[in-house]
């Protein structure tokens, strides 16, 4: 089988005009030189330089073989600087999916400084809740919250979530606030899920964990779709503590049973493969890392996905 390092061997004495200054060129042995280039003749199947002790020349067949062989040698080199200047530069389009809160209040920002920060860059961002499979929909990275399931896919831990209790004024002012966690069996929730049916929540508080079964009027699947109608008035949510803030502080919604959060849940990227990951998709991950200043709980080092 051809080899590469042979033919740039080749070209390299051709070059040099001899074994010896090709080696001290190649910083390797004369006698490597010698036996890649018999090695090559022997491939190729015709003698491509005349030898004697004193001179060395091209046969026929060598001289157009160098010509041939030294443009394509050039053409290597220089793909090998634009793919350098690519891996310095990041450049192309990544398609990234994300749940859509995260997305909405926190990745648009990281996005931003991103496409600011890389000129040559393009970011198609697909908001869904749905966890969306990353080869079949060619996406190259996802942000995951919670417990990830079990997959191929490599993930990096960014942090760790946690989601509180909510409910509008006109709500609290129509049916009071809980006072424990069991108060909320009188109370309707929004629920996010495909359904209302056997919903249960877990909380954590001073004294540990507690399940409570809950039940509503309203269960989405997309978080977007919950906040709305906790705002609404139509209940108590679950909202990630960060997507809660923003409503909190304007008045939209207040928090109740202030002592109690979900369990933390981890927050990932995951992507399909850490061989050859991308310049452009190592970049973002680092920017947003920073930006979304994810440090607490983060590993920083990628593994397979795994409960």
């Amino acid at each position: 089988m051809l080899d590469l390092n042979d033919i740039v061997v080749f070209a390299r004495v051709v070059e040099a005009g001899s074994f010896t200054a090709a080696a001290r060129l190649l910083a390797m042995p004369k006698t490597t030189v010698s036996r890649r280039i018999a090695a090559l003749e022997r491939e190729v199947g015709v003698r491509l330089l005349q030898r004697t002790t004193r001179s060395l020349r091209l046969t026929d067949a060598g001289r157009l073989y160098y010509e041939e062989s030294s443009q394509a040698l050039q053409a290597l080199e220089q793909a090998n600087l634009r793919l350098a200047e690519v891996r310095a530069v990041p450049a192309g389009t990544i398609r990234i999916s994300a749940p859509v809160g995260f997305g909405d209040h926190f990745l648009a920002a990281a996005i931003f400084e991103f496409l600011a920060a890389y000129p040559k860059t393009k970011v198609e961002l697909c908001l869904t809740d749905d966890r969306l499979n990353l080869i079949e929909n060619g996406i190259d990275l996802a942000f995951r919250t919670g417990i990830l399931e079990d997959s191929t896919l490599i993930a990096r831990k960014l942090g760790s979530t946690q989601r509180i209790l909510c409910a509008s004024p006109d709500y609290l002012a129509r049916r009071g606030a809980p006072d424990r966690p069991a108060d909320l069996v009188r109370h309707d929730c929004v629920i996010a899920g495909p359904s209302a049916a056997n919903a249960h929540w877990m909380l954590e508080g001073a004294d540990g964990q507690e399940t409570v079964a809950i039940s509503g009027r309203f269960a989405a699947n997309e978080m977007r779709a919950v906040m709305a109608a906790a705002i609404a008035g139509y209940g108590i949510a679950q909202l990630p503590h960060r997507v809660a803030a923003a409503c909190i502080a304007d008045g939209r919604l207040c928090r109740v049973l202030d002592s109690y959060t979900t369990p933390a849940g981890g927050l990932h990227v995951v992507y399909p493969s850490s061989q050859h990951l991308s310049p452009l998709v190592k970049a973002f991950i680092e920017l947003a890392a920073r930006r979304l200043n994810a440090g607490n709980g983060a590993t920083g080092e990628p593994a397979i996905i795994s409960r």
